[in-house]
């Protein structure tokens, strides 16, 4: 069976003009920005239609960009096998606004949300294992959002002795220097 872009554009154009925000195609890939309300039945219907069947979740990931109002960016890449062809649809939110998780719809979904929170702090409601998964529990903050700091004055280390986890203060080897990199071998001035 021979699947296009087109048609699936046209397929969506009747069947879900209210979902979608903007259809792009870009390389020979499809691309959908989806409003934050209308994931779920927007994925259901890639799923489940007979025309789509995206019936694999291949990646769940988000993106930060500090400077827009609609700061994060969740970006869903589906996979159908039977028309071999690939689709990424994204959602833009904010900070505070939460969003609908696709665990029920693609159960592959259960760990990438669970990264997308611990890095980034996006919620998803309705998530049925909502915590950390790579940072420590007693850690503070999201460490992929662009406004995390870099630079701090504690390390978290194991410590033979005590055989636990402790907290201690950054002990440098040198002090912070200047590095000029100028080529020995040029005449600079």
């Amino acid at each position: 069976m021979n699947f296009s872009h087109e048609y699936l554009s046209r397929i969506l154009i009747l069947m879900a003009p209210k979902w979608l925000k903007r259809v792009q195609l870009e390389n020979e890939e499809m691309i959908l920005t989806v409003l934050p309300g209308n994931i779920i039945p927007c994925l259901t219907f890639f799923k489940k239609h007979t025309n789509t069947q995206y019936k694999l979740l291949v990646d769940l990931c988000g993106l930060d960009f500090p400077n827009k109002t609609q700061r994060f960016e969740i970006v869903y890449n589906l996979l159908s096998i039977f028309f071999n062809s690939r689709i990424t649809v994204k959602v833009s939110i904010d900070e505070t606004t939460p969003i609908d998780s696709c665990f029920q719809i693609y159960s592959s979904a259960s760990w990438c949300e669970r990264e997308v929170w611990d890095m980034f702090g996006v919620f998803f409601t309705n998530h049925p294992d909502l915590r950390r998964i790579l940072t420590d529990y007693g850690f503070e903050g999201h460490p992929l959002r662009k406004d995390f700091p870099l630079t701090g004055y504690k390390e978290i280390c194991y410590d033979d002795s005590e055989k636990r986890i402790i907290n201690k203060q950054i002990q440098m080897t040198q002090e912070f220097r200047m590095f000029k990199f100028l080529s020995p071998w040029q005449n600079n001035k």
